[in-house]
């Protein structure tokens, strides 16, 4: 075993989430690698001060430089806002360090090509950071889709269904500001990836994003709340995605329906330990869904847990990540989903939204 030390850029929702799961990676995936909380930096020395102590880091800062340029830092995990996530990825590139950046990649499709840019300059590991598609359960539908065991695929329906600001009463956050931070920005990467990962690239598309409570406590919000794509993709299939950060009533509507000549996959992030397979095969009397609970043979399950039926949740997508994050480095090989796939997923925001500007279909490929 070797130890790799860790530096995390954000001690926040996802700077905590990647610090428990860099605690616990080389127990339960029992990596070659072996992670040390090196280093945390936040905004300010206190909470600086906190993380390290509730964390565990070894040490801590208020300057994310301090913590890229220090030699003792062997890969960085950028998880603070997406504002910031060029010019950490950029630095860190420059010294030959493997960088994970939570999503969005960057905070336009400008950031993320020069980001992408830099890593593939260097040479060096780099990963974004999609957890969601990590699932057992969506790893496995992956596989069921290049078996072709629903057949040729005809059509792709997904969401990405939220409602923390469903309430149109609710007050003006940080998140009402910006489009970086709006719907499209912050949900429908995750979404996006999703297709691309069962679908593949995306050749056109038709959008409608919109703001539905466009003030909130009188003041004016700056972003979108929800949006809806329709789109053709370069193997044909046509699709259709949803987003909304105002869907009363969703709590994780990360939901996909994927149909084909022989079946059909169903899956809902609510319940993510279980996948819908329909297959158009026997006597007619006796199809119909088939509810999958996954277990030791789906995908990075085994390690969590010998219990068919037991389950993961979303803090074990964030160790899968870790792991995958370490193989890349071990093997100086990098693993899906990386930079490029980062810059795909923004590049496809763009059109959207530019799309719904212009009421128009757009081509990606303009993008």
């Amino acid at each position: 075993m070797t130890q790799i030390r860790i530096g995390i850029v954000g001690g926040g929702y996802m700077g905590k989430a990647h610090a428990a799961a860099y605690s616990s990676v080389g127990t339960i995936f029992e990596t070659t690698l072996r992670p040390v909380l090196e280093m945390v930096c936040a905004t300010s020395v206190k909470s600086a001060e906190h993380y390290k102590t509730k964390f565990g880091f070894n040490r801590c800062t208020a300057d994310w430089a301090e913590l890229v340029s220090d030699p003792n830092i062997d890969a960085i995990i950028i998880a603070s806002p997406q504002s910031t996530h060029r010019a950490i990825a950029e630095a860190a590139f420059a010294l030959g360090k493997p960088v994970f950046c939570e999503k969005p990649l960057g905070e336009s499709l400008e950031d993320s090509r020069a980001m992408l840019a830099a890593a593939e300059a260097a040479g060096a590991i780099h990963m974004v950071g999609f957890n969601y598609i990590r699932t057992p359960a969506s790893q496995y539908a992956r596989k069921l889709l290049e078996d072709g065991r629903i057949g040729e695929i005809t059509y792709f329906r997904a969401e990405m269904t939220e409602d923390f600001l469903a309430d149109p009463d609710a007050p003006a956050t940080w998140r009402t500001t910006g489009v970086a931070n709006g719907c499209m920005g912050d949900l429908s990467p995750h979404i996006i990836n999703c297709a691309h990962a069962m679908m593949g690239p995306v050749k056109s598309l038709s959008a409608v994003v919109k703001t539905v409570h466009a003030i909130r406590g009188g003041v004016a919000v700056t972003n979108d709340d929800q949006a809806q794509i329709m789109i053709e993709f370069e193997n044909g299939v046509s699709g259709h995605i949803h987003a909304s950060r105002i869907a009363t009533g969703r709590k994780m509507g990360y939901a996909y329906e994927i149909h084909g000549s022989k079946g059909m996959i169903r899956f809902d992030g609510e319940d993510q330990n279980t996948l819908h397979l329909y297959l158009r095969e026997g006597d007619s009397a006796d199809q119909g869904f088939r509810r999958i609970l996954t277990g030791p043979y789906h995908p990075d399950y085994l390690p969590f847990c010998q219990g068919p039926g037991h389950g993961t949740g979303y803090q074990d997508q964030i160790v899968i990540e870790a792991k995958d994050f370490l193989t890349a480095i071990e093997t100086k090989t990098n693993i899906w989903p990386t930079f490029s796939e980062g810059m795909e997923v923004n590049r496809i925001v763009k059109a959207a939204i530019d799309s719904s500007n212009k009421r128009i279909w757009v081509n990606v490929s303009d993008y």
